[in-house]
């Protein structure tokens, strides 16, 4: 409770200078997109080519032609991103092979509140068809959001509190999308309306329904058909049979949302609302010496409060304050086959931000500047029923962060760091037949210092250093049950120490008349390493998975680029592509880590102007050999892509009609980093079709 009223009197702090300004609004043209070589997850927004990190944004008609149901879906044609594709509905982002707790979720700045880094058959919170741009940041950029986040993080920076004050009477965002895989019928609609000089008022709704998934094959890898096929059980040797639909994966989710706020250009004070709501089914992991299986559906919501504020400063040592925060509680039930309770799990989430900017200081031959502040997050979890497999914990952090930043012309240099102390506690008398008394206590430290130097026109060459420490989360410690949803039985260790890492990354981009480069090469070397392996035994029936500590190492590369090689008129013909590489292992002779997605190249051919493109593409994954015991090798595949975006409008860019087909040609397709990739492939052959209208 004074958390809260700490968060609160912050806000209010914020807000009074905000308040008290009286001056006209500035116009806002709210159909202009930001540049993608602006970076805004920060203290202060920064220029792309200076962040010695892996990036993407994504926004426009290319982020409308991308949109999937789920933030993970949506991204996993990105550099550096896989997703956990626990079925068509439960897909997290993987960033570098790491998922779960070292990948931050972010909505404008802040988490999402749900339990998806709890397990992978969680869904995000987050509905991508009310993005407005999404920005991934891969390495240590990352750590300003918290020390967990040494994968990366996903910003989906939404507009249910305004940013600008429209010029029109009413400005109206509608997006409506069918997919023929799913047969997903799915529509969302913005609206934003002044009703003062300063004061802006949205109102936000979305509705979505899914069938079962078409696959473009068997539901079970060949594997686990032959697997299956061995059996003496009749039930076990009919499920390798199972094609052409993926049974239990339907779905139904609608969400709502208002906000409001005030703005000038001294600043701006903002709320909003969100109320979430989905019923979805996760496909069955069959035993497949019996052929039995739960099909578990989740039954989801959640009730979400955000403000942001800040205030423009414009001083010689501060240039702005901004504070963010929110608070939701958030359950979900998993439901039997006849339809009953067995497990619900609840939690309650506050995280609030206060950032400070420090405006651009001269120094000898260059300038300064950067940005300081403050993160609370809390949350309160608990989980009841049959099948819990956690206590109820509760777990704070406290952090204070710094990001410097130098210009030196040619060369560019920064210096971050971060405190934070982690304490996760559990006091329950009885849980599965033994008292839990936890309070476990983890001081963290992390920083990272790089610099870039100017080659050429616009070429850049950087290198960052890091050191990161993570506390174990709650499921790590305190896992002891099983799991409906995973159908794993979890183990955790409450005696886990803290996980730290040292790292290094080297950047390189370039940009110029008709085309864009950009690669990193990433290495990270782990001591106390926390990772999550099937250890063979069988408990309730099901296979136990362990969380464990050892030493372990990343070794990694991305790239991505794009060149126009012809233009004919107003049309130019341009070629891109994008490759990404992980690889990752146990020291100490302990193998490869579990589910590290394997080498990947995409790339795309299109035809661009300001009023159409068209694209082709292909994707090729490659064979996963490198596995951790009771891993199974996934198979490569190659999938064909293609797109046409048509804008009707040439003041009205956001205004487009997007066709694609995607799996032209229905391959099975397996993600390895999947804990389900053996009983549920990829979508088949998906025609879509996006229709958004913006006035």
């Amino acid at each position: 409770m004074v958390r809260r009223v700490a968060v609160a009197g912050l806000l209010a702090g914020a807000a009074a200078p905000v308040l008290a300004q009286g001056a006209a609004a500035p116009a806002a043209d709210l159909h202009a997109d930001v540049s993608p070589d602006i970076i805004v997850t920060a203290p202060f927004s920064r220029d792309r080519a200076t962040v010695l990190s892996g990036i993407t944004v994504l926004q426009g008609t290319e982020l409308t032609r991308q949109l999937r149901p789920t933030i993970g879906d949506t991204l996993s044609r990105q550099p550096g991103v896989s997703s956990t594709s626990f079925g068509p509905n439960a897909s997290r982002p993987i960033l570098r092979g790491f998922q779960g707790e070292r990948v931050r979720i972010l909505t404008d700045g802040i988490g999402s509140f749900d339990v998806s880094n709890t397990s992978v058959d969680h869904a995000v919170i987050i509905n991508p068809q009310f993005a407005d741009r999404i920005e991934i940041l891969r390495g240590p950029a990352s750590l300003l959001y918290g020390s967990s986040a040494i994968g990366g993080v996903v910003n989906v920076i939404d507009k249910r509190i305004p940013r600008e004050v429209p010029t029109e009477a009413v400005h109206l965002d509608v997006l409506g999308t069918y997919g023929s895989a799913a047969n997903e019928r799915s529509t969302a609609g913005v609206i934003e309306v002044p009703i003062a000089d300063h004061i802006v008022v949205h109102a936000d709704a979305s509705y979505s329904k899914t069938d079962d998934l078409k696959i473009g094959n068997f539901v079970l890898s060949a594997p686990a058909r032959a697997e299956a096929l061995a059996s003496a059980d009749p039930a076990a040797q009919s499920l390798a049979s199972l094609k052409d639909r993926l049974p239990n994966t339907s779905s139904r989710t609608w969400n709502v949302g208002a906000g409001a706020a005030y703005i000038d250009e001294n600043g701006s004070l903002g709320i909003g609302y969100g109320h979430y709501d989905s019923l979805y089914g996760v496909p069955t992991r069959f035993d497949l010496a019996t052929g039995e299986g739960e099909a578990v559906r989740l039954k989801v919501r959640q009730d979400r409060f955000d403000v942001r504020s800040e205030i423009n400063v414009g001083g010689d040592v501060v240039d702005a304050i901004k504070v963010r925060a929110g608070y939701a509680k958030y359950q979900h039930s998993e439901l039997e086959d006849d339809g009953s309770i067995g497990t619900t799990f609840y939690n309650q989430g506050l995280e609030g931000r206060v950032e400070v900017s420090q405006a651009r200081r001269n120094i000898g031959s260059g300038t300064w500047r950067g940005g300081t502040g403050v993160q609370l997050f809390t949350r309160d979890f608990d989980v009841i029923g049959d099948e819990a497999f956690i206590p109820r914990n509760k777990t704070v952090q406290l952090g204070v962060f710094t990001l410097q930043e130098f210009d030196f012309g040619a060369l560019k240099a920064e210096v971050a760091g971060r405190y934070e102390n982690a304490n996760v506690k559990a006091s329950v008398g009885d849980f599965r037949g033994a008292p839990v008394f936890v309070n476990r206590s983890f001081d963290l430290f992390s920083g990272s210092v790089g610099a870039s130097y100017g080659l050429f026109g616009d070429w850049r060459l950087g290198v960052n250093l890091s050191h990161t420490e993570r506390g174990p989360a709650a499921e790590e410690l305190l896992a002891n049950g099983p799991h409906a949803g995973t159908q794993a039985y979890e183990v955790g260790n409450p005696d886990f120490v803290k996980e730290r890492a040292n790292g290094a990354e080297l950047i390189l981009r370039g940009k110029g008349e008709g085309y864009r480069f950009e690669a990193s090469v990433y290495f990270n070397r782990f001591n106390n390493y926390i990772y999550e392996t099937q250890t063979g035994m069988i408990e309730d029936d099901l296979p136990v998975f362990e969380f464990r500590q050892a030493s372990a190492r990343y070794l990694g590369a991305e790239a991505q680029g794009d060149i126009t090689i012809a233009r004919f008129g107003e049309t130019d013909l341009k070629v891109d592509a994008l490759a990404d590489y992980t690889d990752a292992r146990l020291l100490g002779g302990l193998g490869p880590v579990p589910r590290i997605p394997p080498f990947r190249v995409l790339g795309g051919v299109g035809l661009a102007n300001d009023r159409w493109d068209a694209r082709a593409e292909v994707e090729h994954s490659s064979r996963q050999a490198k596995v951790a015991a009771f891993e199974t090798e996934t198979a490569g595949f190659t999938m064909v892509n293609a797109a046409f975006s048509f804008r009707p409008f040439a003041t009205r860019k956001d205004t487009s009609i997007v066709v694609s087909a995607n799996n032209i040609f229905d391959v099975d397709a397996r993600r390895h980093a999947s804990f389900l990739k053996d009983f549920a492939p990829l979508a088949g052959r998906d025609i879509r079709v996006s229709l958004r209208f913006t006035i």
